[in-house]
Order: C-alpha cells, then sequence, then structure tokens
C-alpha cells in the first residue's frame, strides 16, 4: 500500500476497556499533561468499529511512526501486532517505529519487564526524558498437520502452551465477569496444576531436538514476566535475538506444590525437573491429544498447536526509564 508522509507526533491508543474501563478519564488527565509539555499527538480510542491492531494498522499507513499504548499487555499485544503486521506486509523496518506505554493492566507484565512505572506521569516522562532500548519481536505461525502456515501473530513478551494457555483462558474469562488482580492468577493457576492432563510433544530449537515426551506446560519468552508476576522466563533478555524455553515435563504433584513459590521468587530456573533451552527459532509439534492443546501469547489465545516461533531480523524501539 502507499504510504503517507512520516508523521512526527505520537499516536496514543487508547484501550476504554482498561483500568476497569475507567481508562478514558485517566487518558483525559494524562492528555492534559501532555499539552502542558508541549508534547504532540493524535488520540484514537477503540471500542468503536476498530481494536487496538486496526487502529496500529492503519496509522502505520497514514505515516504515524511512534505510538502510546493506554493499557494493559492486550493493549501492547495488540498494537505491536499492528505495526509487525504493517512492516511485514509493506517491507519497512521494525526499528522505524517507537513504542512507549501508559500501564493501565492488571498485569502489566510488559512494563515491568522493562521498568516502567505505574504512576501516571513518570511514565509519560518517558516520552521526552526517557531513553530508547531494543525489543525483540517474535512472528509466532500457525501450522496445520503438513507444517504449512495457517495463521500467525506476533509475540512481545511471552507464550504458554498447555496449563499456562488453560491458566490464560479461565483468567481472560474472569476478567470479562469483572475480576482483577494477581489472585486471580494464582488460583487459576492451582486449580490447572489440580486438574492438569499431561500430553505429549516434540520441541525443537534451532533444528535440535531439545524434548520428546509428556509436558505440562511450556513458555517461551523475550521477557522475563507473565500473569501478573510470575516469571517462568526470569532469565529472559529482550533484545538478545533469542527466545527462552522453559519446559515442564510430567512431574510429581508433590514438586509442583513445593516449587511453585519459585516463580515469584525468579529462581524459577533452578527447580532441575525443568527442561530449559534458548534459540532463536523454536517449533513444537504435538502428538495425539497435545493438538488440541490451547497456544496464548503475550495472554492472549491465539489458537492450537503445532507452532513456530522465529525471532524477527530487526526490532522494535521502546521508551523505557
Amino acid at each position: 500500500m502507499e504510504v503517507s508522509e512520516i508523521k512526527e507526533k505520537w499516536l496514543v491508543i487508547v484501550n476504554v476497556f482498561a483500568a476497569s474501563e475507567k481508562a478514558g478519564s485517566i487518558w483525559k488527565r494524562s492528555a492534559a499533561y501532555m499539552e502542558a509539555e508541549g508534547i504532540s499527538y493524535e488520540a484514537r480510542y477503540t471500542g468503536g468499529e476498530d481494536n487496538a491492531t486496526e487502529l496500529a494498522r492503519k496509522a502505520c499507513g497514514e505515516g504515524f511512526r511512534r505510538f502510546v499504548a493506554v493499557g494493559g499487555d492486550g493493549t501492547i499485544h495488540d498494537i505491536v501486532n499492528g505495526i509487525a503486521g504493517f512492516a511485514e506486509d509493506n517491507k519497512v523496518k521494525l526499528s522505524e517505529f517507537t513504542l512507549a506505554v501508559i500501564p493501565l493492566g492488571s498485569g502489566n507484565d510488559w512494563a515491568r519487564t522493562f521498568g516502567i512505572s505505574k504512576n501516571i506521569k513518570s511514565a509519560l516522562r518517558l516520552l521526552k526524558d526517557g531513553r530508547v532500548a531494543r525489543q525483540d519481536m517474535v512472528k509466532v505461525s500457525l501450522l496445520n498437520a503438513s507444517g504449512a502456515e495457517v495463521g500467525s501473530r506476533y509475540m512481545a513478551n511471552i507464550a504458554g502452551i498447555g496449563l499456562d494457555a488453560r491458566v490464560c483462558e479461565i483468567v481472560n474469562h474472569k476478567k470479562k465477569q469483572g475480576y482483577r488482580g494477581k489472585k486471580l492468577y494464582v488460583s487459576a493457576l492451582f486449580y490447572c496444576i489440580k486438574h492438569r492432563v499431561p500430553v505429549a510433544a516434540k520441541v525443537m530449537c534451532d533444528g535440535q531436538t531439545i524434548f520428546d515426551g509428556k509436558y505440562l506446560s511450556m513458555a517461551l519468552g523475550t521477557g522475563k514476566y507473565s500473569g501478573g508476576g510470575m516469571r517462568q522466563t526470569p532469565l529472559a533478555v529482550p533484545d538478545d535475538g533469542l527466545i527462552d524455553v522453559t519446559i515442564i515435563p510430567d512431574i510429581p504433584m508433590s514438586v509442583i506444590a513445593r516449587k511453585v513459590i519459585t516463580l515469584f521468587t525468579g529462581t524459577f530456573h533452578t527447580v532441575k525437573q525443568l527442561i530449559l533451552a534458548r534459540g532463536s527459532e523454536v517449533v513444537v509439534l504435538p502428538s495425539g491429544q497435545a493438538a488440541k492443546e490451547p497456544l496464548e501469547v503475550d495472554g492472549e489465545v491465539v489458537g492450537r498447536v503445532p507452532a513456530k516461533f522465529k525471532v524477527l531480523e530487526d526490532q522494535l524501539n521502546v521508551m523505557v526509564p
């Protein structure tokens, strides 16, 4: 498509459903701050005909290259997908785009990874005084039985398969009912552990088989945090060009119960029963019933395995402290 002249001002995308639907009023105060600071911007809102992905993609075509996400991890995921999808389809470098975030979600895991404050003024100050860091982007391709791509999304933080994805299904359902908070994730996690159903899969990392057997859950991340502060990939580095993989095999319930605390202390990687790996491309090939296992990307359930995860060559710019 033809791209309009590049714009210097920020395009603010406000998720009106964030912060228990208080994001609109919070944004009004934020807008006053931006105007007082002389920050040039234009604001657009979800809740109409377009979601955040469509709003971001259209804005890219209009020449916007600097975006502010007002919302949580789901909002960031959607905006990043609009940007990355536009860049790939139109052969535009991802490094032309910059993302800033005003974190208003219940988890704010992406913002936590980058040390972005939940204080609105502090987050907004980064638009003028912050530094530019780089963020790896991962293309997640859904595959059919013959290995052909049948759909794709882009990942900015962490993906999960199995138990983790089932937790997301429960949490997202509860959020629609108005529930919020860290306890929501923890209670869903314990429920899924109690009702766990191990399935089998083969996992390949940069062409090498790293796991082939029954598992409870898998996490694949460029970021450290998910589920409101849990660290399934605690050693992940957002700009090293690699995906950190953590696989929980079919291990006894007693071991799981003793080790759950390490998800919150940043020491999960020390659990000796885990399978850990790191690479630029990861393929998950399920066996039997595992083909029905859900796949979540940045907290959004996007489909079922099999799937391929590949780090893009270019990186996104992000505003950080």
